[in-house]
Parts: C-alpha cells; sequence; structure tokens
C-alpha cells in the first residue's frame, strides 16, 4: 500500500483555529480541513507545513508542537499519513488560492462543519485537549 505523507495546520488566533473548505476543484469539494499539503522529497513535515500554508494562506506560522498522526485510506492501495500541528499566526494577510473558504471557530463550533474524513480525528483529539491545548498556547506566546 501506498502513503502518502500530508501535514496539516491546526491554526489558533486566540480561542479560535482555522477551517479551511475545500474548493469545487479540489477532491471532496465542500468538506472542511486543516490547511496543509503533501511533504515533497527532502523536506520535513515542518518546512512542508510553513510552504503549503505560505502557499495556500500567504500567511506564515509558528509550529508549536505537534498533535497525534491520523491515518485514512481515500482510494483502496493510499494511505494518508495526516501529521498535524499546533501553530500560531505569525504574520501576512490571510488570502485563499486553493480553498473556497476559512472560517474561524471555537471549541462549540468544530462539529457543527462537515469535515474530511481524515481530519476528523484530529477534531475529536483537538476537542478532548481543548483546555491543554489553550494553555499551551499561552505558554508558547509567553516564551517568544
Amino acid at each position: 500500500m501506498g502513503v502518502l505523507l500530508v501535514t496539516c495546520a491546526v491554526l489558533f488566533s486566540g480561542q479560535k483555529v482555522l477551517c479551511a473548505q475545500r474548493s469545487s476543484t479540489m477532491p471532496l469539494p465542500g468538506l472542511w480541513e486543516f490547511p496543509g499539503g503533501k511533504i515533497e522529497e527532502g523536506e520535513s513535515p515542518e518546512e512542508c507545513l510553513n510552504r503549503e500554508v505560505r502557499e495556500e494562506l500567504g500567511i506564515s506560522i509558528d509550529i508549536v508542537r505537534p498533535m497525534d498522526p491520523s491515518e485514512y485510506s481515500y482510494t483502496p492501495g493510499t494511505l494518508i499519513h495526516l501529521l498535524p500541528f499546533i501553530c500560531c499566526w505569525a504574520g501576512g494577510e490571510l488570502t485563499l488560492t486553493e480553498h473556497q473558504a476559512v472560517k474561524w471557530s471555537g471549541k462549540e463550533e468544530l462539529m457543527t462543519l462537515e469535515w474530511a474524513p481524515a481530519d476528523m480525528p484530529i477534531v475529536e483529539e483537538l476537542l478532548g485537549k481543548w483546555n491543554n491545548i489553550q494553555k499551551q498556547l499561552v505558554d508558547y506566546t509567553k516564551e517568544t
């Protein structure tokens, strides 16, 4: 089975996280996801995530820490190994190049969105660890 290594940003601004809606030109149109993309040869997951967020959203991020990976197979013979990272906005103006919409969602709003299946375990981990993640973000912000 082929494995695709993909990163995604669980990007926070205050008490809200950025959710991106897939456009009609992408597979799984209309579903929500955390932005990111495929790791290119010779690229670390962190380098990939910074590049993808810059390309897709036009912004820069600070990577705080990894979350638990998620695996999902959309097509037989291919496994998506999704590497999520908790991130903070570092700068730039949000400009969409691939997604049809983005939304800043609080904890209570996350389950109202129709998520891509590979992102659902990340949403569930995020909800289960929300308060701890918020504390880590506050601590990270104080350190930088």
